[in-house]
Parts: structure tokens; sequence; C-alpha cells
């Protein structure tokens, strides 16, 4: 009977959704966990490249989290996990601002992976929708688009059956990687993504290119060709951002290496943005680009690392209230983890109007200690991130810090967030339309071995709440931390 309503429900609102009982399990879950993973064992006192509690990895993929103001609820995603930690779980959740108070997560789907790299997104439309967006990490596993079956509800989820073009013809895709999904009311859908290609690296045909990308949809559900934005050696790394009807992307590149995998060189710092969806692509200056880039020094390059042997790991990228770019990102001088390669020095590149100016904010421990950054209504920066030492020193993530700039990132003031943490924290992720009462989510583990991992946000304050890894009653208030002492 329950079949059969869902099955109405859908049909009333959309009919070109289709169920799909395999993936789609719309099981609450008795508490927030997130997915622990590692990457490329270093063999050495760090014991990985990188590791720890993911659940808001990586990067490029965005958003995880969305406050709405006509409901006053912030809306979240994360990769959750079982209770064992051995499968990742594609769970939302909301935080009521009215009450204070989260109620039991939704588990979506079983993704049948541990790879914090298919961690899911979500976007809200117009209408109230939560589209959840399921990557892949590559083509070894299918990639998922899921939709509320009501506007601003968590409760059902149904499986949309995507579509794309391929000259000119409509197919189905199920496969995308490192989704960043943007919407605009007026257009809809332009999601930036990663896909894979073989034998298109010069004498190396086994060798994957991470090739950068768009795609665009009015309805979510039938999107445009994918259309490149660079190609260049073995591919790239972006991180994105909107302002207004400006979407941008910021990236690296990673060099061709015989015998290794070029994106641990990964360098240089690129941006280009569209004013139109996509239709054409401009630097910084405004003057229009061929895409997609194909050499290493173009008209989109902020600046060039690899002359200056840095490598380059790109954050977050955030506007002034301008609308003029800031990218944040960490240079270090190799990829593995460990003292040998700091300093690990977190940057702001912004663009002045006529040139960009980069300055330094601090230094860390990792490559991977990712945070964001965020230019309130009076103009003053903010960024969230693990920039303070952790329980497991120069592993992914640290202690959580926010740092507060009022003259543009010439000058920083610290807060600590956490201290005597167990575990590290790790990827603090801003939502879109932020409220101060949730300005980032994150996630800890231990930085060198399997653990459990815990869901944390943070307001604009500074306070801390961690979410409960289990749940006697449907809604609950997230518990506030001790703030560290001055």
């Amino acid at each position: 009977m329950k079949r059969l309503l869902i099955s109405f429900l859908v049909a009333i609102a959309c009919p070109f959704l289709a169920l799909a009982q395999v993936q789609t399990l719309n099981q609450k879950d008795s508490g927030y966990r997130g997915i622990w993973y590692s990457n490329q064992p270093s063999n050495d006192e760090y014991v990985y490249k990188y590791s720890g509690g993911l659940g808001t990895y990586p990067a490029n993929h965005y958003p995880f989290s969305v406050y709405v103001k006509a409901v006053n609820k912030t809306f979240f995603c994360y990769g959750g996990a079982d209770a064992e930690g051995t499968t990742l779980l594609h769970t939302v959740s909301y935080f009521d601002h009215n009450t204070g108070m989260a109620p039991k997560p939704t588990v979506v789907l079983d993704k049948k992976t541990n790879n914090a790299h298919d961690n899911p997104v979500l976007n809200i439309d117009k209408d109230g929708y939560i589209w959840l967006f399921s990557t892949a990490h590559g083509t070894n596993s299918p990639s998922y688009v899921h939709k509320s079956v009501k506007p601003y509800d968590i409760e059902t989820f149904v499986k949309v059956d995507v579509t794309k073009l391929v000259d000119g013809k409509v197919v189905s895709m199920d496969n995308f990687s490192y989704l960043q999904a943007w919407y605009q009311s007026n257009h809809g859908f332009l999601n930036l993504f990663t896909h894979y290609d073989r034998k298109v690296i010069p004498n190396q045909p086994s060798k994957p290119r991470r090739t950068i990308s768009y795609m665009t949809s009015a309805n979510g559900i039938n999107y445009s060709e994918w259309k490149d934005l660079a190609t260049i050696a073995e591919g790239h790394y972006q991180t994105s951002g909107k302002f207004g009807d400006k979407i941008a992307t910021s990236f690296n590149f990673h060099p061709v290496k015989e015998g290794e995998n070029g994106l641990n060189y990964r360098t240089n710092l690129y941006y280009i943005q569209t004013r139109d969806f996509g239709k054409t692509w401009q630097n910084v200056k405004g003057q229009n680009l061929t895409i997609p880039l194909k050499e290493v020094q173009n008209d989109a390059l902020v600046k060039d690392y690899q002359s200056l042997g840095l490598n380059v790991y790109i954050n977050d990228l955030a506007f002034d209230n301008a609308g003029n770019p800031i990218i944040l990102y960490i240079t270090s001088k190799g990829y593995q983890a460990g003292p040998a390669n700091a300093p690990y020095t977190w940057n702001t590149a912004r663009y002045t109007g006529t040139d960009w100016e980069i300055l330094p904010v601090t230094t860390s421990d990792n490559n991977y200690d990712m945070g964001s950054l965020v230019v309130d209504e009076k103009g003053t920066w903010l960024i969230i991130g693990p920039t303070a030492t952790g329980p497991q020193a120069f592993n992914t993530g640290g202690e959580m810090v926010l740092w507060t700039s009022r003259n543009q990132g010439k000058s920083w003031k610290s807060k600590k967030l956490t201290e005597n943490s167990i575990y590290n924290h790790s990827y603090s992720r801003k939502p879109v339309n932020v409220h101060p009462d949730f300005f980032a989510f994150w996630a800890d583990g231990h930085g060198r071995e399997r653990s459990i991992s815990r869901l944390y946000f943070a307001d604009k304050k500074g306070n801390v709440y961690q979410l409960p890894t289990k749940m006697e009653t449907d809604m609950v208030k997230p518990t506030k931390l001790k703030q560290p002492k001055k």
C-alpha cells in the first residue's frame, strides 16, 4: 500500500520520474555517522597520503548544504556510513533554525563502496524540491540522481532517469565525477563535473585524463551535451563559486609524468567565469576564451606555480561584495604527508579589479587541510578550517579555527573552535545562502587508522555543535561543545 501511495505521489510530482527500489532506500538512520576513508598508503608513520573522517570530502564536490529562508532550514547531505563503517550511505537531513533541532537523517541509498570520492551533493530548485546527486569516482561505478517527492521534505526520494545529448541523440546518463551543482531559478542547473578519458595522454594510453566539463538542464532531467572547459596534460581539479548570474571555477593542472600519477604534482592556478549560463566563458578581465583550454600558459592563468616547484590544492572560491573573485588554496613542496613538504601555506588570490593580489593567511600541516571562505554583508572575510595541529599531526585535518579579516586578507585574527580532540576534524564546508547559525559543516576521524566519524557544524560566532551518533527520539538538539580557552 505504501509503495502504491509513493508511486501516486511521484506521478503527480513529475511524470518523468521512475522508482528504483534497488538503489533507493528512504530509511531513517539511528544517528549521524560519517564515512572513514584513506588514499594511497605511504609506508611511513603517517600511513596514508590522506585519510580520516571524510563525510564532507572533497573540495571538488558542492554543495553539501543549502539554507532556505522560506522554511528557515538548512538542508544538508553527507557521506554516511553503516554502524560498522564499511559502506557509504548517501544521507540527507536538515537543521531547523526555528527550533534548533535536527531529525533522524534519511538514508537515500547505499552506494556499495567505502570510497569518499562517491560522496553526494544536493541543491534545491525554485519549487523547493531537493535534488541529490550521487557521484562516482571515475567509470568504475554508476552515478545516480534522486529528487524529493515533496518540496522541502527529506522523507521520500525517487530516482530520476536523467539523460544527456551525445551527437544530437538523447542517451541515458549514469556516470559523472566531482559534481558541483549550481541552480539559477530562471535557467535551471549548470553542473560542473569531471569525466575520465583514456587513450588521450601521449604515449600513455592506459592513463586517464581528468577532464573538467559542464552541462546544463532546465528541468534537472534532460541535460545538454558535455562541454569541456580544459584538457591540459593529465587534467585538472576544479572548485567553483557563484555570484548573482555569474558562475565561476578555479582549477589547477596535472602535468604529464612518465611512470607516475600526474595528479600528485598538481600545480598552477586558473580562473574562468560565465555570465550567460555557459554559452560563453571569460577570464577575470572579461576577455572571451576559447574552450577547452589546451595550453599550460593561457589567458585564464592566475599564478604560475609550476615554475616555483609548488603544488596547488584549491579549497574554495568566494566573491567580495563587488563580485570580485577570491580563491582560497594551499601550496606545498610535494604531495606526501609530513614535515618534509612544509610549509603548507594557506593563500588567498583576490582580483582587485585590475590584477590578482595574492596574500598568505596561515600555515597548517597537510595538503588536505580543507576550509571554506565566506564574505559577509559587511565585507568581512571568514575562514573556518583545520589549521591548528590536531591529535594526529601531519595527517589530514586538525583542530578547527575561525579566521577573520576586515581588510581583504591583509591581516587575520584567529579563534580556535575545537581543542583536545581525539580525532582530526576535516573538510569544513559552507552552505549555499549561508545562515549565521549553520555556518560550516564537517566531520572528524582518526588520521592514521579506521575509526568512527562524527558530524559537526559551527555558527558564525564560533560555537561548535555535534550531531548525535545515536538518537532515541525523532528530533534532537545537537550538543554544543565546550569552547576552547582563549
